[in-house]
């Protein structure tokens, strides 16, 4: 079944504007249907914090159907908000301890912006740690988003991220790289994702921390990696839940840090995203802010209207089937009560059954 509304939280009521099946908490309980309890600790900034909520539930709720799926977003109290994040936060949010009280299936952990040359200095950290520490021991599987990767392969795998010499922004082909495992089952073997990052944990380095890679990149680098036991932690560094649109946004709020003279660089596109006519047409439009800017005039707007109609979405079917089979199998080997983590006579080291499996 599919998610459920159990909250006032807009993203739902944007979903169903998008055609997305969302179930009332009243239909729900009339349903005798398992249940699915998944946290999502958004990190994001305060202008992102509804979108990824609504990327994230979108592709659980899009995911298995034969469960109904309770979606859990709380925050961390070291991330800085502005007044209209913090109401939205207080109004619709859970509080850790209570998502860790009633317990969960399934966590998602996303990305975050960071302000210190090393994630641990970042005030985020130690409650971070903490939470991840805790799913470890008692949620059955985490998936890490972006930030999220690279901060439990540093604190837990001794692994740091790299500064890259520029942006890894555009959208990029990938492989899958170890066909066997279960999250990859059915996938193309070949696909794109959107990537947007400064830092990099490369391929050698999830390999000495004792992870297996299954979904690589030989221009952007390691996409989905999970752990020894194959579905404990599970690691995204790239951006498979974004919207069509999400990397537009990002290069026009670029574009406008360069009005704003807050860099000093007019924004490279992202790779491999744009058309040709799109290009054209944001060619043009620098030639006007370019003159604007110097004439002391307003900035003129991104013509959106004139772009969005030309932009692809090669990812999403990917990242749905991957979502699907992640939560395939979470209902797989939990137990109705998701205080437990494991079903009883399943191996917590080796809940996939991986180590037994032919070759």
């Amino acid at each position: 079944m599919p998610l459920v509304a159990n909250s006032e939280l807009p993203a739902f009521a944007a979903l169903r504007a998008e055609g997305e099946t969302v179930l009332p908490r009243e239909a729900a309980l009339r349903q005798d249907i398992r249940e699915l309890h998944i946290g999502l600790l958004n990190m994001m900034p305060d202008a992102a914090l509804a979108a990824t909520e609504r990327q994230f539930f979108r592709l659980v709720g899009e995911s298995n159907q034969i469960a109904q799926f309770y979606v859990h977003p709380f925050t961390l109290a070291g991330l800085e908000r502005d007044a209209e994040a913090r109401a939205h936060i207080r109004q619709y949010y859970e509080d850790f301890e209570e998502v860790r009280s009633a317990g969960l299936d399934a966590l998602i952990i996303t990305g975050a912006n960071v302000t210190q040359p090393d994630l641990a200095l970042e005030p985020f950290w130690r409650p971070l740690i903490e939470v991840i520490d805790w799913a470890y021991n008692n949620v059955t599987s985490t998936l890490c988003s972006c930030l999220a990767t690279h901060a439990v392969l540093q604190f837990r795998y001794g692994q740091k991220r790299r500064r890259l010499p520029d942006k890894r922004w555009g959208v990029y082909p990938h492989r899958i790289t170890d066909r066997r495992h279960p999250l990859v089952r059915g996938v193309n073997t070949r696909f794109d994702v959107p990537h947007s990052r400064y830092n990099q944990i490369d391929r050698g380095q999830f390999e000495a921390a004792g992870l297996t890679v299954l979904i690589e990149s030989e221009a952007a680098g390691v996409h989905l990696a999970v752990s020894a036991d194959g579905f404990r932690l599970v690691f995204l560094q790239a951006h498979p839940e974004y919207d069509t649109v999400s990397l537009l946004k990002e290069y026009k709020r670029e574009v406008l840090r360069f009005a704003h003279r807050e860099r000093d660089d007019y924004p490279p596109f992202p790779e491999d995203y744009f058309t040709p006519q799109v290009q054209a047409i944001l060619g043009e439009y620098a030639e006007t802010l370019h003159a604007a800017r110097s004439n002391g005039k307003p900035i003129p707007e991104i013509p959106e209207g004139l772009i969005t109609p030309h932009l692809d979405n090669t990812w999403h079917d990917t990242a749905e089937a991957i979502v699907n089979n992640w939560v395939g199998k979470i209902y797989q080997v939990t137990h109705s009560d998701r205080r437990r983590p494991f079903m009883d006579g399943v191996d917590p080291e080796d809940p996939l059954g991986l180590r037994t499996r032919p070759d």
